[in-house]
């Protein structure tokens, strides 16, 4: 049973495309590397003119035995709801843009806090200063 299996993923540093191709129990590979997140149309082009030629590089690889690659096992169904509850649960990629517009956000949200702590800590002692005025002026009988 032949299949070829393209999938795009970040390594770190950029984004690459692995293409995995089985055939007679032989598995060979080719990488393409995309530098920045590829966005659909890109990968659209991609499909059209460049994954022929790696094609031919993932077919001039030397291969390596796919030890049951054909017949994939059938996953736990519960395990699999579970994974995919947690890949929903996760935030989705970000650029780098919104990852500085985030942590911007969240900085100005402690500095806020922060400050309402003061005025109110501020507030309650004034209040608790006025209170204990008017008692003593009570205890001196001058209500």
């Amino acid at each position: 049973m032949d299949s070829d299996t393209f999938t795009v993923y970040f390594d770190g540093q950029f984004w690459v495309g692995l293409l995995e191709v089985t055939h007679d129990g032989e598995l060979r590979t080719a990488r393409h590397v995309f530098g920045s997140e590829p966005t659909a149309p890109e990968l659209y082009e991609f499909a059209l003119h460049e994954y022929g030629r790696l094609s031919a590089v993932a077919h001039c690889s030397p291969p390596v035995d796919a030890g049951g690659a054909e017949r994939p096992r059938r996953p736990n169904p519960k395990r699999l709801a579970r994974q995919v509850a947690k890949e929903t649960g996760r935030p989705p990629v970000s650029t780098a843009a919104q990852e500085a517009m985030r942590l911007a956000i969240e900085s100005g949200a402690t500095a806020r806090k922060r400050e309402s702590k003061i005025r109110r800590e501020a507030d309650g002692a004034r209040r608790r200063e006025l209170a204990r005025a008017k008692a003593k002026a009570r205890h001196r009988g001058r209500a």
